[in-house]
């Protein structure tokens, strides 16, 4: 794993998590952003495809 693409999913993991906690769900609804677990991993998955790209 090279270090790009470590630090595209390291920022993507702090973005899906400053995600769910500034915008977050107030219903419990929502399949992504309902647990800060599911947010880091979406964004970490997310930030490591930008990465690659």
């Amino acid at each position: 794993m090279s270090i790009e693409m470590f630090g595209g999913a390291a920022a993507g993991g702090a973005l899906g998590y400053l995600w769910h906690r500034l915008v977050g769900c107030s219903t419990g609804a929502c399949p992504i952003v309902r647990s800060p677990g599911l947010s880091v991993t979406w964004g970490a998955l997310v930030g490591l495809l930008f990465a690659v790209r």
